[in-house]
């Protein structure tokens, strides 16, 4: 028995506003009208690769394999256990973290800066001691751009292997060259602005780099204690393979994490792909069908 095309548009529609909630928030639609219908200058303008790579379903892999990669750095890591409040406030968190992508890549200029603006304000805050004691400040340009090393390499990695249309070499250059705009108005002093140097860059912080029990907490949390409904943790945890899937082997050692690779190349990449196209499915309107 077939369900009608009426009850897949409306089950497309459910679901893709409950995902859209969960990563926007209560102000979703409002951030989403401004962000889209504001007229006005933009940092990127629409055939830039940026646009296409941020509006990829492949985020949702790439951003929470950027999320285990940062937590080796441990003065990064030790400024979001302390500070950020990830355990408490998971989706506050990722609600925030879209929204500041989302206006930096398609919001209007005024919109864009002001949003820098606040991060940067928020950030000269948060200073404090690791408990190697160790001074951390999360303005710190060196740090900055360790966590924009790590979110720019998973980011492309994932839509690499998920995006809907990989691009060319030349255009993931670009797609560097433009979250570089992005990280230098938050502080940091010399983002990587191609993919080889992105790829340097990452090998020149690997001696800073460790598991701290703070990383191997936040790994644990986000990999096998999310604050899920029973009914998506099946989803979840293809997602959270796929994210580790995308790690640099070095990193998955510092975290423990096994490397198994053929059954990541028979099931792990493969089931990955098709959750990336269900929830590109679920996040397009019926109409582009």
């Amino acid at each position: 028995m077939s369900i009608p095309d009426t009850g897949i548009a409306e089950l497309r529609r459910r679901l893709g506003r409950s995902l859209f909630a969960r990563v926007a928030g209560p102000e979703g639609e409002r951030h989403r009208a401004r962000i889209h219908d504001t007229p006005g200058p933009r940092w990127f303008a629409p055939e830039r690769p940026i646009r296409t790579v941020h509006a990829d379903a492949a985020m949702y892999t790439g951003g929470l394999s950027a999320l285990l990669l940062q937590s080796l750095h441990p003065r990064a890591m030790a400024a979001v256990a302390a500070h950020s409040g990830y355990r408490g406030d998971p989706w506050g968190r990722l609600q925030r973290t879209s929204y500041f992508l989302a206006v930096t890549t398609y919001g209007t200029a005024e919109d864009a800066e002001h949003a820098v603006d606040r991060v940067r304000s928020v950030h000269e805050r948060v200073r404090g001691v690791t408990a190697a004691g160790l001074d951390y400040h999360a303005g710190d340009p060196h740090l900055l751009e360790w966590v924009h090393t790590a979110e720019a390499y998973c980011f492309l990695r994932a839509h690499r292997l998920y995006g809907a249309a990989p691009l060319s070499d030349a255009d993931y250059d670009a797609y560097v060259a433009d979250t570089a705009e992005v990280a230098g108005a938050l502080g940091a002093l010399d983002p990587p602005r191609d993919v080889a140097a992105l790829r340097a860059r990452l090998k020149a912080y690997r001696p800073e780099l460790r598991a701290t029990p703070e990383a191997r907490e936040a790994a644990r949390f986000l990999l096998l204690r999310p604050p899920l409904p029973l009914a998506v943790r099946g989803p979840y945890a293809i997602l959270a393979a796929n994210a580790v899937a995308l790690l640099p082997s070095w990193a998955r050692a510092m975290l423990w994490l096994p490397r198994l690779p053929l059954v990541e190349t028979a099931g792990v990449r493969p089931a990955g792909r098709i959750l990336t196209r269900a929830i590109r499915w679920a996040s397009s309107p019926p109409s582009e069908d």
